[in-house]
């Protein structure tokens, strides 16, 4: 028997003797692109159409096949296509509803990338024509969230999520696409929220619905009241919220579970024995090879969500054991081909909090946790852009959580310690950390920990100035709560001392190369103030009186340091130069440190002198810091505790617009065909009556 071929619509022999013959969906859809209505030889065609397998792949490369004279000939037929698949979403046999939906994701597609240079009316008009559009787009709304909140088969409701993530991403720049001012005036916001606040529906369709709510909630945000905006900001219904939460937790988890993996298999094997050999030289080179693809869409929902709902803070700190320490259901096995991280959903999820069961032999975990050890490992490499944008996401998540009242108690709770094992980028001067060692701890030494690791690993030539502003101003946050509420936090503040001061060093070594690209003296600034900080209130915040004195130790044992940064400033500030105002405010703010150093120098070496030691161990310094306290004069600085609250719209609105823009581009990049016209669709449906 001759074996039959199956390409782009047409059945055909391989003899060579027959011509090709076309699917009969592929005639019916080239009877569609002819100017003639093709009821007119078929009154039964509409419902015919619906009953045949989609052919995606032929239906859009015939619309982009047609150049644009081609396409407005044949609108009325378009219109009628669009208005008819509205009406195939009402009917009871469900797999019309199936080849609606497709129909209508190609449709749309094809449209769109026909006209690109369009305005978005005329795409409207082609799709729809003006006159009907606020209707049919209010039709095809409500018939989605009727799919979407009723009965209807896990299938479906997929295909419907799937439908608006296609026409939401159709274009690059979301605020563009102006139908979805009709997504905006016919919300499908409650049917989201029902998802996410129910689990089986949740284990299914969350990941895309966080995703689809995230995205909606930037369309034209700046620019005319966002309902979804309004709604995300008024959400207190508690299972709803962690409904939310355990989805973005998931993906996170899930992320951070890839890279762990992958790290211990870049640790084992030949390689392994080969750097135990040589030493730790290699190590960096190993690591630069773990990529994963970040997951720049879950973390727009997580920051949509913690910078817009008060109520969603209370979700971050909600306990649970550790994912992969205990069993959780697993959902059915996705229908959708898998795709790169960050733009298909993760197979499994949690389960809520009251329904896991609590174990004292496992370690607890929380949203934050998961986002912490997520945010430290896109941390680690700033020179890919995609991660450069992921680290600044996770940062501005973490300034608005420091600037929360609420977020700050439990961060600061000494009743709720976590074991929190941060990734730490490899080095050739220290050794990798036993996670068995981790002290449990608040969850703001975890911060802490993140943003020293940071400060630490990045001085490069390619400084990212940007995220080391991001990470000074964290921890300024933090001490202001921990001043204002006299926290006395138990924490190895020397660590972020020495990070500090090591910085400024870097910025004085580098100063000719940084200074061509930025004003380091705003940094320096920032950096100088947060001893400042520590200097004034340190007794109202530092946990013990022995930490006053070590902060002094580090001042004065790296004076030279500040010696040299006042000699640069003082320099910089007496020219007439660009950089005389800025350099003299550091000039300024440098008072106290300058003090304590010229008071504090002339007794060490007194000392050392009278009882003939040429070099002073610690403790005998910090004896004559102790007792020279008295003879000390520093002067009161203003405003070392206020701070600047973070505004999106005023400082960060042309990153989140590419950022917007980078994430739709690849949603609908992983929202392909192919993932929408499989086999197992049929099969699916085939059993439904």
């Amino acid at each position: 028997m001759a074996q039959v071929e199956k390409k782009a619509g047409l059945l055909r022999k391989s003899s060579a003797s027959k011509k090709p013959l076309k699917e009969k969906v592929v005639l019916m859809y080239d009877e569609i692109f002819t100017r003639e209505d093709p009821t007119k030889t078929n009154p039964r065609f509409w419902e015919e159409l619906f009953l045949m397998k989609v052919n995606l792949e032929y239906l859009e490369a015939k619309l982009e096949s047609l150049d644009g004279e081609e396409l407005v000939k044949i609108k009325e037929n378009i219109n009628s296509l669009f208005q008819h698949c509205i009406q195939a979403l009402g009917e009871e046999h469900q797999i019309k509803v199936v080849n609606a939906l497709q129909t209508l994701c190609a449709l749309i597609r094809g449209v769109h990338q026909k006209n690109k240079s369009t305005s978005g009316f005329d795409i409207i008009n082609m799709l729809m024509g003006f006159d009907k559009a606020e209707l049919r787009m209010k039709n095809l709304m409500e018939s989605l969230d009727s799919l979407l909140c009723g009965e209807s088969s896990e299938f479906l409701k997929s295909l419907c999520l799937k439908l608006l993530l296609c026409l939401v991403t159709v274009t690059d720049n979301i605020s563009q696409n102006t139908i979805l001012e009709y997504v905006m005036i016919n919300s499908i916001f409650e049917a989201i929220l029902q998802i996410l606040s129910n689990p089986p529906s949740r284990r299914e369709h969350g990941y895309d619905a966080v995703v689809l709510l995230a995205l909606l909630v930037n369309y034209r945000k700046y620019e005319s009241v966002n309902p979804y905006i309004v709604k995300l900001s008024i959400v207190d219904d508690e299972t709803t919220l962690n409904g939310m939460g355990v989805v973005i937790t998931r993906a996170l988890f899930e992320y951070n579970r890839l890279y762990r993996d992958k790290e211990e298999e870049n640790q084992s094997g030949f390689f392994s024995a080969l750097t135990s050999m040589v030493g730790s030289m290699f190590i960096a080179d190993a690591d630069e090879k773990i990529s994963i693809q970040t997951n720049e869409a879950i973390l727009l929902a997580l920051y949509e969500a913690v910078h817009l709902n008060r109520n969603f803070i209370t979700v971050l700190a909600q306990s649970h054991p550790e994912m992969g320490l205990v069993t959780v259901p697993v959902s059915p096995v996705p229908t959708t081909p898998t795709t790169p991280l960050g733009t298909t959903p993760p197979s499994s999820d949690v389960m809520s909090p009251a329904e896991l069961p609590l174990d004292a032999d496992v370690q607890s975990s929380n949203l934050l946790i998961t986002f912490l050890k997520y945010s430290s490992i896109v941390m680690q490499d700033t020179k890919d852009e995609h991660r450069l944008n992921s680290g600044k996401l996770c940062l501005i998540i973490l300034t608005c959580i420091a600037e929360d009242q609420y977020a700050n108690a439990f961060l600061h709770d000494d009743n709720m310690n976590f074991r929190v094992n941060l990734h730490r980028m490899p080095m050739r001067h220290r050794k990798k950390a036993a996670d068995k060692n981790l002290p449990c701890r608040p969850l703001v030494c975890a911060v802490l920990d993140l943003v020293v690791e940071f400060i630490v690993t990045h001085m490069m030539k390619e400084f990212p100035m940007d995220l080391y502003v991001r990470c000074i101003q964290i921890v300024h946050k933090l001490l202001c709560y921990q001043k204002k509420c006299r926290v006395r936090l138990h924490y190895t503040w020397r660590e972020l001392w020495s990070a500090l001061i090591n910085l400024l060093k870097f910025l004085m070594s580098n100063e000719t190369v940084l200074l061509a690209k930025h004003n380091i003296f705003t940094l320096a600034l920032m950096i100088v103030n947060l001893f400042n900080m520590f200097i004034t209130y340190g007794d109202t915040f530092l946990p013990t009186p022995s930490s006053y004195d070590e902060l002094y130790y580090e001042i004065i044992r790296m004076h030279q340091i500040f010696d040299n940064l006042y000699s640069m400033v003082l320099r910089l500030s007496t020219n007439a130069g660009q950089w005389k105002e800025p350099a003299s405010k550091v000039t300024h703010a440098l008072v106290n440190i300058r003090a304590i150093i010229n008071h504090f120098n002339p007794k060490i070496e007194s000392y050392a002198a009278v009882n003939h030691i040429s070099q002073l161990s610690e403790e005998q310094v910090l004896e004559v810091v102790r007792s020279n306290y008295d003879t000390l004069t520093l002067k009161l600085q203003d405003g070392l505790d206020q701070y600047e609250r973070y505004s999106e719209q005023h400082k960060e609105a042309a990153f989140f617009k590419d950022l917007v823009r980078s994430i739709s581009i690849n949603v609908r990049k992983n929202l392909a065909f192919n993932t929408l016209s499989q086999e197992v669709l049929l099969k699916e449906f085939s059993t439904i009556s």
